[in-house]
């Protein structure tokens, strides 16, 4: 049988390197895995990537750092859509899954990635695990691209020897969250489409239909009603002459670019951002579904990254870390400051009065049980179908309300314009 040059980690992290006889790399892999050992790389003895890597593997991994510099100082402003990055991670999990080493699972997908940012970044992290850096110390070495949520539950697949489940978790936390995502976002189109429409109408109306009717009227001396003033009015503003409209429209964009400048500025300070964060849990309608998208994040990522083996306090400042509202991370923190003193979670939670009754009751359930991240998880899943349930019905709600906006303003404008008409005939009538 021939033999197998071997790089894997244990249940510590540490990396073990060693030879040992199979008869294909298959059974190598599985051999390994038996041991409790996590392969990153396994090659046949005697064959060109074992040559190259018992001679080369300073070499090899002078060459991921410079790789990796050079992503950092030339990808640094490059960014990967959720969408792409949730593919990826699905992806290798399945290869890993299927039984393929780490490395060679990066070489095939870099050789498929059609975004150019990601394959420049999968190279990199091929050759940094090529190298002797762990899975997880590569993907840190790309904050733009692999957050800490990311990184960390990466690290407690690698030190379990369970990085195909981790990553499997992983893409099903970011399927569910893009998911989420796009279902608030599909719920805005309508109203936005039907506003554009609004828009339009009225500026042909005001610009082509409204100006003939006015003409119809000038030789008339009577009286119009105050609604075909206001109509005939508006018609002139916006026929008006550039000289004198351009100044109104420019004043326009000035006040909401200072607006705009005010929010930024706003955000970029603790309290400010605290403030901006309080008023949109605290919207109309919005704010409502605002607040179970917070929850549901807060009690998925923590139960997958409890799940997945991180210890609860580094999966709370993670969770804080990436929360999405200060003040749900402010109420993250004094769960984990509490949590660190030795308290229980449920106490801080009903303290910080940001999270509901539900999600406080199941997690006292969990933690008396022993099932805590499985109670998240569950929380995270209903709190989901309550923001699809709240966007399907805010969209409901949206869709006759628009409608009637827009019969409003139509009517509103034919009336205005027939309303005199209406009494010029009525007047023409008597006279005869």
């Amino acid at each position: 049988m021939p033999n197998f040059i071997y790089s894997a980690l244990d249940a510590k992290g540490e990396q073990t390197d060693g030879v040992f006889s199979a008869s294909s790399e298959a059974e190598a892999i599985q051999m390994l895995r038996a041991q409790h050992l996590f392969p990153t790389q396994v090659y046949e003895e005697g064959t060109v990537k074992a040559a190259a890597r018992s001679i080369a593997p300073k070499k090899s991994r002078g060459k991921s750092k410079a790789s990796s510099m050079n992503m950092t100082i030339g990808k640094a402003k490059n960014t990967v859509k959720p969408k792409v990055l949730m593919i990826f991670t699905r992806q290798l999990a399945t290869l890993i899954d299927a039984g393929l080493p780490l490395l060679r699972s990066l070489t095939v997908l870099e050789k498929q990635e059609p975004n150019p940012a990601l394959k420049s970044t999968i190279s990199v992290l091929a050759d940094s695990v090529q190298g002797g850096s762990t899975f997880s110390e590569s993907l840190a070495q790309h904050p733009k691209i692999f957050n800490k949520l990311y990184v960390n539950m990466v690290k407690a697949g690698e030190l379990g020897g369970v990085l195909e489940v981790v990553l499997n978790r992983l893409a099903e936390y970011q399927e569910k969250a893009q998911k989420l995502k796009n279902k608030i976002a599909s719920a805005m189109i309508y109203p936005a489409i039907v506003m554009f429409i609004a828009v339009a109408i009225m500026v042909f109306l005001m610009v082509v239909i409204v100006p003939k009717f006015k003409e119809m009227f000038n030789d008339n001396d009577a009286e119009l009603p105050l609604i075909s003033q206001v109509v005939f009015g508006f018609s002139e503003f916006c026929l008006a002459t550039p000289i004198s409209i351009i100044p109104n429209v420019v004043w326009m964009f000035v006040a909401g670019f200072i607006f705009y400048l005010v929010l930024g500025a706003m955000g970029k300070t603790k309290r400010g951002r605290e403030v901006l964060d309080r008023l949109k849990l605290h919207l109309p309608v919005f704010g409502d579904i605002q607040r179970k998208s917070a929850v549901s994040r807060f009690a998925r990522t923590l139960g997958t990254l409890v799940t997945s083996g991180v210890p609860i306090l580094q999966a709370l400042n993670i969770t804080r870390d990436t929360a999405g509202n200060v003040v749900i991370s402010n109420a993250i923190s004094k769960v984990h400051e509490a949590v660190k003193e030795g308290e229980s979670i449920v106490t801080p939670l009903t303290a910080s009065g940001v999270f509901p009754n539900m999600l406080i009751s199941m997690v006292d359930v969990g933690e008396e049980t022993g099932q805590l991240p499985e109670m998240l998880l569950k929380v995270a899943d209903v709190y989901d179908d309550e923001v699809d349930s709240a966007v399907t019905a805010l969209t409901s709600i949206l869709e006759p309300i628009m409608i009637v906006f827009l019969a409003l303003i139509v009517g509103a404008v034919v009336f205005a314009l027939f309303l005199p008409l209406i009494k010029m005939i009525s007047t023409m009538s008597e006279a005869q």
